[in-house]
C-alpha cells in the first residue's frame, strides 16, 4: 500500500466507502461538512445512495429504515447534531437494526463553536438516546487509526445488530497526515435474515422498538442487556505507553491521548517517569486494564478537552489504588504537552506528601 495526504473527515468518508457503506444520509454541520462533501460526490460515483436530509433528525431516520432493510448504512454530525439525532438512535437500539455513525465534536455546550473539544462524552456513551442502552464507542487519536477503526466499526455494527459511534473532534477531522487506505471490500451479496425484505409466505418479518405489554418490553431489555455484557466482555480496546514503571499514569483519549504521548516523551526526557493509557473504546470502557496498568503507579492523571467526563469511569476503574486528578480545557482550547507535564510535575510532588488524596484541578496556575 501506498501512503497519501489525507484531510481527516475525507479519509473517514473513502474508508467508510471502502469498508462497504451502501447508504449514507446526513445534514452538514461543522467541523465534519467535508465528510458529508465527500459522500456527495464518491457515492453516486459508485452506484451507492447518498442523500442530505433536510434535518439530522431526518438523516438518522433514514438510517434507521436503511438498517431495517439489512443495508450498511451510516450518517455523520456535530456535537448539535448528533443532541437532535438522539431519539432516532434510540429507535434503532431498540430495533436492534446496525448502523455507524461519525461524531466530529465540536465546542459546547449550546451552538458553542467549530473548535475541537470532547464534551460529547456524556452523550455518546452513557447512552446517545433515552432507554437503557450503550452504544459501542470508538475514539481514535490518528487519522490512520481512524481510517482503521471505520472498517472495524461496520462489522461490529453487524456482528451486535448495534449502533458503533466513530468519536474524533475537530483537529483530527481538520488535519492532514499521511495515510494507507485498506483495499475495497465487496459489498454484500445478499441481505441477513433478519432484514425487511421479501418475506416467504406466512412469515413476514416484523423490526420494532414498540413494545406496549411490560412484560415484553422487558423481555428485549433483557436480551438487550445481555448483548451489551457480551460487548463488554469481548469489544475493550487501549493503549498503554511507557506505562510499566510510571509514577505518574495520564489517562487520555483521541486527539489528546496523541497530545498526552508528546508530553509523556517529553516528561521521560526530562527524568519524570511518566506513562499513558489511552482507551480507545470509550464504551465498552477498559476499566479492568486500566485497573491493572494504575495499580503500579503512585497517582493517575486524566486529561481532557472538557471539565472532567471520562474521570468519572477512571475514578470508578481506579478506585483506591492511586490518587486521581484531573487536567482540563474547555470552549475548544486544546491542551499543551508542556502544560500536561507542569501537571504531571506537580502532582508528583502532591502525592508525596499526600499519597491517599484524590484531587480535581481545571488548568495550571498563571
Amino acid at each position: 500500500m501506498t501512503r497519501e495526504l489525507w484531510n481527516g473527515n475525507e479519509a473517514l468518508a473513502e474508508a467508510a466507502i471502502r469498508a462497504g457503506a451502501e447508504a449514507f444520509f446526513g445534514y452538514p454541520i461543522t467541523p465534519q461538512t467535508e465528510l458529508l462533501e465527500y459522500m456527495a460526490r464518491r457515492m453516486p460515483e459508485l452506484g451507492r445512495t447518498f442523500l442530505q436530509a433536510e434535518s439530522e433528525i431526518g438523516a438518522i431516520n433514514m438510517v434507521y429504515g436503511a438498517a431495517c432493510a439489512g443495508m450498511r448504512a451510516m450518517s455523520s454530525s456535530s456535537s448539535p447534531g448528533i443532541s437532535l439525532m438522539q431519539e432516532g438512535l434510540s429507535y434503532i437500539a431498540g430495533t436492534e437494526v446496525p448502523c455507524v455513525l461519525v461524531d466530529i465534536m465540536r465546542g459546547g455546550p449550546g451552538l458553542g463553536n467549530i473548535q475541537p473539544s470532547q464534551s460529547d462524552y456524556f452523550q455518546i456513551t452513557r447512552s446517545a438516546g433515552h432507554g437503557d442502552f450503550h452504544p459501542i464507542v470508538l475514539a481514535p487519536s490518528t487519522i490512520q487509526e481512524a481510517v482503521n477503526l471505520m472498517y472495524v466499526s461496520f462489522d461490529l455494527a453487524f456482528q451486535y445488530r448495534h449502533i458503533v459511534i466513530v468519536a474524533g473532534d475537530g483537529t483530527l477531522g481538520q488535519m492532514m497526515e499521511p495515510v494507507e487506505l485498506p483495499p475495497f471490500q465487496p459489498l454484500p451479496a445478499e441481505r441477513p435474515s433478519w432484514a425487511i425484505g421479501d418475506p416467504a409466505p406466512h412469515a413476514p418479518r416484523i423490526l420494532t422498538s414498540l413494545y406496549l405489554a411490560a412484560e415484553k418490553l422487558e423481555e428485549t431489555n433483557l436480551r438487550l442487556q445481555k448483548k451489551l455484557a457480551t460487548i463488554q466482555a469481548a469489544e475493550t480496546r487501549y493503549e498503554a505507553y511507557e506505562a510499566e514503571d510510571a509514577d505518574v499514569l495520564l489517562v487520555a483519549f483521541g486527539t489528546v491521548g496523541r497530545i498526552a504521548k508528546s508530553a509523556v516523551r517529553m516528561a521521560r526526557a526530562s527524568g519524570l517517569k511518566v506513562g499513558l493509557f489511552r482507551p480507545i473504546s470509550l464504551w465498552p470502557f477498559p476499566s479492568q486494564a486500566l485497573r491493572a496498568v494504575a495499580k503500579r503507579s503512585r497517582a493517575v492523571l486524566v486529561v481532557e478537552m472538557n471539565a472532567g467526563q471520562m474521570l468519572d469511569d477512571v475514578r470508578l476503574a481506579v478506585g483506591e489504588r492511586a490518587p486521581v486528578r484531573f487536567f482540563g480545557r474547555m470552549g475548544g482550547v486544546v491542551p499543551l504537552p508542556d502544560e500536561i507535564v507542569y501537571e504531571a510535575q506537580h502532582l508528583t510532588r502532591v502525592t508525596r506528601s499526600h499519597s491517599s488524596r484524590v484531587l480535581a484541578r481545571s488548568r495550571p496556575p498563571g
